[in-house]
């Protein structure tokens, strides 16, 4: 290992630690100095948007939580066959769905998964190839109104969503392929320096959900960290390069689903 190396691996193990005595002095966080808080949620784009059933206990098997543990693993292999509207609306709920919003403006979300301070900086989106009633193509989840706004109209995109993913087919063939994306500053503005740790932290928790959902209905997934960076960035419409500014958005996080193959 050369020296730039070493020296790059020890920078970065530095954004996983907590609190220490240098951070007496920081400067205050954009909170701290009562500057506007960022949108909590992205705001839709689109004109066509989906609804999503909410009356999707059906799908979920009878598993409890120790079984769903215990038989959780990450598939790479899924049957060729669609989901139904109503199991793709428990993961997303399961995942990103809002429980209700607080504060005087509606500046904070709680969500059916945990993060720091409830920032809940990610963002879904989908390819959807195989899904009862939604045409193929890229979609971004809205979980205000717990419903899909198309996001491209790409039903071919597995060629391009490959390719992104380093090549892994298996993942950009799925018949839905969850990405995550993340909007650095709703974290930054409270936390400054320390928010790249909690943004990490809260899309193992994201995953993990989808992970546990996913079993329950009697599918699977598998967590993707290995990604073209700009390639997918591309793929969603997002600025490619150095990131720059509050509304600077980037993938972060991937995650194919599919009917378990027995």
């Amino acid at each position: 290992m050369n020296d730039k190396t070493k020296y790059e691996i020890l920078r970065h193990r530095e954004v996983m630690k907590a609190y220490t005595a240098s951070d007496a002095g920081a400067e205050p966080t954009d909170q701290q100095q009562k500057l506007p808080f960022p949108l909590p949620v992205k705001p839709e784009k689109s004109s066509e948007t989906i609804p999503l059933p909410l009356d999707f206990e059906d799908v979920v098997q009878d598993k409890n939580l120790f079984t769903l543990i215990k038989e959780r693993e990450s598939l790479r292999t899924y049957k060729d066959e669609k989901l139904t509207q109503k199991e793709l609306s428990f993961l997303l709920w399961a995942t990103q769905g809002i429980r209700h919003f607080a504060g005087k403006m509606k500046q904070v979300t709680f969500r059916n998964v945990p993060s720091a301070g409830s920032r809940h900086p990610l963002e879904t989106y989908l390819f959807i190839s195989q899904v009862e009633g939604i045409e193929p193509g890229i979609y971004h989840y809205l979980p205000s109104g717990h419903s899909l706004e198309l996001w491209e109209k790409n039903p071919d995109y597995q060629e391009e969503l490959t390719d992104a993913l380093c090549g892994q087919k298996f993942a950009a063939s799925a018949p839905v392929t969850f990405v995550w994306s993340v909007i650095p500053y709703r974290t930054e503005w409270r936390y400054g320096l320390k928010s790249h740790k909690y943004m990490m932290i809260d899309a193992g928790h994201v995953c993990e959900n989808l992970y546990l959902a996913s079993e329950a209905i009697g599918c699977g997934t598998c967590g993707i960290g290995a990604y073209d960076q700009e390639r997918l960035d591309e793929l969603l419409g997002f600025a490619v390069g150095p990131s720059s500014g509050a509304d600077c958005e980037f993938a972060l996080y991937a995650a194919p689903v599919g009917k378990r193959a027995e």
